[in-house]
C-alpha cells in the first residue's frame, strides 16, 4: 500500500530509453578521445620555446664576407660569431673572424679566436698565421715570428702566411728586434707573397708596408693603392696610405686618406689624431686643435689623445686649457664628464716625452712653479739622453727662476703739497 501521489513510492516505474541522449553521449566520448590522443599532443608545453627553423652556418659566413667587403667590420664579426654558434667545430670560422677582428683593432680577441682554431686543428696554417698577426700587433714580435714560421712550414705556398711574416719582420726591424738581416728577409717574404697571390689584400698591404719602412715611398703608394683597389672599404689601408703621403710631404692627399678612413669608421679616433698632427706640422694650429678635440671625443679615456689635444691648445696659447689636458695625460685624473683617465708612463717615446716637457713649459708660463720642479726632474732623470726633452725641462726651470729673480719695483709715494 502506498500513498497516492507521494514521491516516496516503494515501486519504481520503468521509463522508456531516450535514444537521442545516448547518441549525444557517444559523440561526446568520441570527441574526448580525439582531443586527448590527436589534438592535445600538438600543443607545445607552457614555458618551452617554439621550435624555429635554424640557419645554416654557411649562410652566416657568407653574410660576414659581404659585410667585410663593405668595410662593416663589426657586423662581419657578429655574423662570424653566429656561424661559430651554429658550427663551433669549424676552425675556418675562427680564422675568418680573427682576420676581421685584426682589421677592427681587436687584437686580443683575434689572438683568442686564432688559438681556438688551433685547439680544433693544431696543423691549420691559417690559424698559425692569424695568431702570428695578432701577436705582432700586440708587440710580441718573437712569438709572432715563431707562429708565422709554423704556418709556412705547414703550407709553403700560403701567400697570407708569407705576407704576415713580412709584416712581423718589418716590425722587428723598426723595434730593433731580431737578426741583422731582418729587413732583407722582410722584403723577400713580401715579394714571395705577391708572387704567390698578387690579388690577395694582405700581400699588397705587406709589400707596401715593407717599402714604406725602407723609405721607398713612391713604390709603397703603388702597393697600397693596389690593396685599396681590391677592397676600398678597409679603413686601415687608407690610414697607412695617408702616412706614406705625409712622409713625402703631400699633406693634402694625406688628409684626404685620413678623412676616407674616418668616414669608414667614424668611432675610431686614429684618423682625427693623424689629421691633427698633419695640420700641426705645417703650423695650422687651429685645425690641429679642432681634430685633436674630435679624437678625444671618440675616446675620452685615452691619455695619449689628451696629451695630443694639450699640445695644440698650448700652441694656440690656450694655456689654462692646455694645462688641464696635459695634466690628465701626465698625472691621470677625472675629466668634467666623470671619465677616468690613467696616467701615461714617461718613456723614450718621442710623443710622450713631448707631452711631459710641454706640460712643464705651460706650468712655468702659468706661474705654477712648484709643480714644474717635479715634472722637470722626472724628465731629466728618466730621459737624460733625450736632448730635446732635457732642454725644454731646463727651459721650464729657467722660466720659473726668472719669475723668482724679478724683484718688483716700488714707486715712491707722491709728495703731499704743503698748505
Amino acid at each position: 500500500m502506498y500513498l497516492k501521489g507521494s514521491k516516496w513510492s516503494m515501486r519504481k516505474r520503468r521509463r522508456p530509453i531516450n535514444w537521442f541522449n545516448v547518441g549525444l553521449l557517444s559523440l561526446l566520448v568520441v570527441a574526448a578521445v580525439y582531443l586527448n590522443q590527436v589534438w592535445i599532443p600538438t600543443i607545445p608545453p607552457i614555458g618551452v620555446p617554439t621550435a624555429t627553423p635554424t640557419r645554416a652556418p654557411e649562410s652566416f659566413a657568407s653574410e660576414a664576407e659581404g659585410y667585410f667587403a663593405e668595410g662593416k667590420l663589426l657586423q662581419a664579426i657578429e655574423s662570424y660569431t653566429q656561424a661559430i654558434r651554429s658550427d663551433p667545430q669549424n676552425p675556418g670560422y675562427y680564422t675568418d673572424i680573427a682576420r676581421a677582428q685584426i682589421y677592427a683593432g681587436l687584437y686580443e680577441d683575434a689572438l683568442n679566436s686564432a688559438e681556438k682554431a688551433l685547439l680544433l686543428n693544431p696543423n691549420n696554417p691559417m690559424a698559425h698565421t692569424m695568431r702570428a698577426w695578432a701577436l705582432d700587433f700586440l708587440g710580441d714580435y718573437l712569438a709572432a715570428e715563431g707562429a708565422a714560421k709554423s704556418a709556412i712550414e705547414l703550407d709553403a705556398n700560403n701567400a697570407m702566411a708569407h705576407a704576415i711574416y713580412a709584416e712581423v719582420l718589418a716590425d722587428q726591424y723598426i723595434n730593433n728586434v731580431g737578426a741583422l738581416d731582418t729587413i732583407e728577409r722582410a722584403a723577400e717574404e713580401s715579394r714571395v707573397a705577391t708572387s704567390l697571390d698578387g690579388n690577395l689584400l694582405e700581400s699588397r698591404r705587406a709589400r707596401g708596408y715593407v717599402l714604406y719602412v725602407t723609405s721607398n715611398y713612391e713604390l709603397a703608394i703603388t702597393e697600397y693603392q693596389a690593396a685599396i683597389t681590391i677592397n676600398p672599404n678597409i679603413p686601415d689601408l687608407h690610414l697607412q696610405l695617408g702616412v706614406v703621403y705625409r712622409s713625402l710631404g703631400v699633406n693634402d692627399k694625406a688628409v684626404d686618406e685620413y678623412l676616407s678612413a674616418n668616414v669608414l669608421n667614424p668611432s675610431d679616433p686614429t684618423p682625427d689624431l693623424y689629421i691633427s698632427r698633419t695640420y700641426g706640422s705645417i703650423g695650422e694650429y687651429a685645425k690641429a686643435e679642432q681634430y685633436a678635440k674630435s679624437a678625444v671625443t671618440d675616446d675620452p679615456a685615452d691619455p695619449y689623445l689628451r696629451g695630443n689635444w694639450g699640445i695644440w691648445l698650448y700652441h694656440n696659447l690656450l694655456w689654462p686649457e692646455a694645462a688641464d689636458q696635459l695634466s690628465l695625460a701626465v698625472n691621470g685624473g677625472t675629466d668634467e664628464e666623470g671619465v677616468k683617465i690613467a696616467p701615461l708612463q714617461l718613456t723614450n717615446d718621442i710623443r710622450i716625452a713631448e707631452y711631459f716637457y710641454t706640460y712643464a713649459l705651460v706650468l712655468a708660463r702659468l706661474g705654477r712653479c712648484s709643480e714644474v720642479i717635479d715634472v722637470a726632474q722626472r724628465i731629466i732623470s728618466t730621459l737624460p739622453t733625450d736632448e730635446t726633452a732635457v732642454f725644454n725641462a731646463q727651459e721650464s726651470l729657467r722660466l720659473c727662476q726668472e719669475n723668482v729673480d724679478v724683484t718688483p719695483t716700488v714707486e715712491p709715494p707722491a709728495e703731499t703739497p704743503t698748505p
